[in-house]
């Protein structure tokens, strides 16, 4: 044999042996997707779902098992003949770390692939637009070092945050001087840890987390609604999708302007939506009122001391004023819904943030404003809904993310 023909056999085993690993890698991400997004399987059931032989799925789930991504369950329940075993997903060995990050808090979470948290704690960290990969990465150390998971037990680092943030290349344009220039956070964590790293808009990880676990489960249009403290977001499900558009800033509705006289907002605009429906607007505006002499539960209060959470109590208390300013916001929300009710016909729009825990208070006359300002066959079958995950929609859907992406990677 020549070498020149030896040399061509060669490549030609080498290329097919890669073929072959393609696929099967392929087979057993659809596996660990199908385990995630809807729990325990038969080898036979799995064999139906990725459309392959049983000793196919067989030997998949024996390699998956070696490596620690999967665990027998125990027997399935079937009405005659030998119980076949459960697979699913191992709620040991594998994390993802969830760190919801804002401009007045942080909390890290871990999670295992059940979705169940194993830990968690609040961090002395808050988003500017700085530099933060050095500080962002000691609080990761130290939050590893007080948690039972070890960094090599990561499979992902998922990473919430306000602003403009295009999913393609990381980069958040609203706060772009948090990473070197050029550079994202998930490129600048992932050289420093070695650590697969994915940063999401914090309303689209809510929206993902009521679509696969709140309310949005089994819906295919949905429109979900931040209304958090220092900012409003907006997450957009159309045909069971999670709408990102070119640059990943779909769904940024905040910056309507609603007061052409108003305040000046962040962004450099007058009057956006963002301005008067905001947490902190809300206790602002209360404290401004009880100062010109207007009555309320708070006027006994500290100015200082009051927060969104005695507003929201106070509401609850009978307060008119609180109630009438709960009122106003949810006007204004529901104004501008009401075009995106127009624009997209949702089934559902779920209100989560801070501003949630106001109950009725807010999505009343939000559903009252988008009732007033849409026409008739768009109300019919609409619903406006208080989340029933709460801050939880974030993190699971921080989980989500990541799992998807872990199991997308070179998809061939």
């Amino acid at each position: 044999m020549s070498d020149l023909f030896k040399s061509t056999s060669e490549s030609e085993h080498v290329e097919k042996e890669s073929i072959v690993d393609l696929k099967k890698n392929k087979l057993k991400r659809k596996l660990l997707q199908q385990l995630y997004d809807y729990g325990h399987f038969t080898i036979a059931q799995l064999t139906k779902h990725v459309h392959t032989s049983v000793p196919s799925v067989t030997s998949l789930i024996e390699e998956l098992i070696s490596e620690k991504w999967i665990v027998e369950i125990g027997p399935a329940e079937v009405q005659l003949g030998r119980k076949p075993a459960l697979y699913g997903l191992s709620p040991h060995e594998r994390y993802v770390m969830a760190l919801d990050m804002n401009t007045y808090a942080s909390k890290a979470y871990i999670l295992n692939l059940h979705n169940e948290v194993i830990f968690s704690q609040s961090i002395p960290f808050v988003i500017e637009n700085k530099p933060i990969i050095e500080s962002l990465t000691q609080e990761i150390h130290t939050i590893l070092q007080a948690s039972p998971c070890k960094i090599s037990n990561l499979e992902a680092i998922s990473i919430s945050m306000p602003g403009l943030i295009n999913p393609k290349t990381g980069i958040n344009y609203t706060y772009p001087h948090i990473c070197t220039k050029g550079k994202s956070l998930p490129y600048e964590l992932k050289n420093l840890l070695h650590v697969n790293t994915y940063v999401i808009n914090d309303t689209k990880a809510i929206t993902l987390g009521e679509h696969h676990f709140g309310l949005a489960q089994n819906i295919q249009h949905a429109i979900t609604v931040n209304m958090d403290w220092n900012g409003v977001g907006f997450g957009l499900l159309v045909n069971g999708q999670v709408v990102l558009g070119e640059s990943g800033f779909a769904g940024e509705l905040a910056h309507i302007q609603v007061k052409p006289q108003g305040e000046l907002c962040y962004c450099g605009k007058v009057g956006c939506l963002d301005t008067v429906t905001k947490a902190s607007y809300l206790v602002k505006r209360i404290k401004e009122l009880i100062k010109e002499g207007h009555v309320s539960l708070l006027t006994k209060e500290n100015l200082e001391k009051i927060d969104i959470e005695m507003v929201i109590d106070a509401a609850n208390r009978g307060d008119e004023l609180a109630i009438d300013l709960l009122q106003e916001m949810g006007n204004e929300m529901g104004k501008v819904l009401a075009i995106a009710v127009h624009l997209l016909n949702p089934k559902s729009i779920i209100i989560n943030g801070v501003l949630a825990n106001a109950g009725k208070f807010i999505s009343n006359p939000i559903e009252q404003a988008i009732y007033k300002y849409c026409l008739a066959d768009y109300k019919e079958n609409l619903h406006v809904e208080i989340s029933e995950l709460g801050e939880s929609a974030k993190i699971l859907g921080l989980q989500a993310y990541a799992i998807h992406n872990i199991l997308s990677e070179n998809d061939g």
